[in-house]
């Protein structure tokens, strides 16, 4: 079950009901901070699969909730912490929000929303912090109705260090998070190379899913797991390529044609990659910290000095 890339900026939300009682919640284009959401309908209230990044973009998610059902959203599962997925938490007023341990730190490090001077600016919305503050360490079973949603945590750092799927097996059905990214660039700036490699081919492709919503980019089936491990196989081999030339990470990437990722939204995205594998290569632990400031700092650069676009 695959759709087309959006690649022509922002476009109005979609519904798609990927199984009965199941949707997936899709904002176009997927780029930076406009994320993929998904709900379940059960017969007393709703599970929610992450929230948005914008106040705007949340109240909109939670009126295509109401054209479903008039049930309230009992239950919020984070898939991981950035802000795309989580700044929204607040305006789900009665759930019981759900995520990892390093889920709920991860917020609390990052703090509130803020833009410049790496993106574009943002309209944020009345924004204010709500972590989980049901976590766990390795995963938890969730009913909706008689439908069992396993919560996992994937185990190593990925995407993110705290990175959780929501898998339906009864219909083999997969909300990844960030894992997967569909039409855009992946992003490992914060987790790791080696372990998305290794989670997307050890946990996640077993699974068998049938459809997958990935973090942003369309519905799509099981191809796009290969699809995005060939790319962080690719930031793999250039960070080699570019460390064995002695070339910082911002040089590797301004050298190296991206061949067929460069149809891919956010290509700057590659220079962050970089910094990661780098760092991994010197023998840093898989989600361990790098001067995220820094590694932002040369995506600008790529992206010709200029802040990163934002259009959420």
């Amino acid at each position: 079950m695959s759709d087309a890339p959006d690649l022509d900026g922002p476009g109005d939300p979609r519904l798609v009901e990927v199984s009965d009682g199941i949707f997936a919640y899709l904002q176009p284009d997927g780029t930076w901070w406009i994320n993929n959401t998904g709900f379940l309908v059960g017969a007393r209230g709703v599970t929610s699969v992450d929230a948005c990044s914008t106040e705007r973009r949340t109240r909109a998610y939670l009126e295509a909730i109401g054209s479903v059902t008039p049930r309230p959203v009992r239950t919020l599962v984070n898939t991981h912490h950035h802000g795309d997925h989580t700044f929204g938490n607040y305006l789900f007023s009665g759930a019981t929000v759900v995520g990892h341990e390093g889920t709920r730190q991860g917020a609390l490090d990052w703090g509130m929303p803020f833009d410049e001077p790496f993106w574009t600016k943002v309209e944020w919305g009345g924004v204010e912090l709500e972590p989980p503050f049901l976590t766990y360490a390795d995963g938890v079973t969730l009913w909706v109705d008689d439908l069992r949603c396993e919560v996992r945590h994937v185990g190593t750092p990925a995407h993110t260090t705290n990175d959780s799927i929501v898998w339906i097996p009864e219909r083999r059905v997969l909300f990844c998070g960030d894992l997967l990214f569909n039409g855009g660039t992946p992003f490992l700036m914060q987790g790791s190379v080696d372990g998305a490699i290794r989670v997307l081919t050890e946990v996640i492709a077993p699974l068998d899913a049938e459809t997958i919503v990935p973090g942003h980019g369309p519905v799509a089936g099981p191809e796009l797991i290969e699809r995005v491990v060939g790319y962080a196989r690719f930031v793999r081999a250039t960070a080699a390529a570019g460390r064995a030339a002695g070339l910082t990470p911002l040089e590797a990437a301004r050298e190296t044609d991206l061949g067929e990722y460069a149809e891919l939204t956010d290509p700057e995205r590659i220079v962050g990659n970089l910094h990661r594998a780098y760092a991994e290569m010197d023998g840093l632990e898989p989600g361990g910290r790098i001067d995220l400031a820094a590694a932002l700092n040369d995506m600008i650069a790529y992206n010709g000095g200029r802040p990163l676009t934002c259009r959420a």
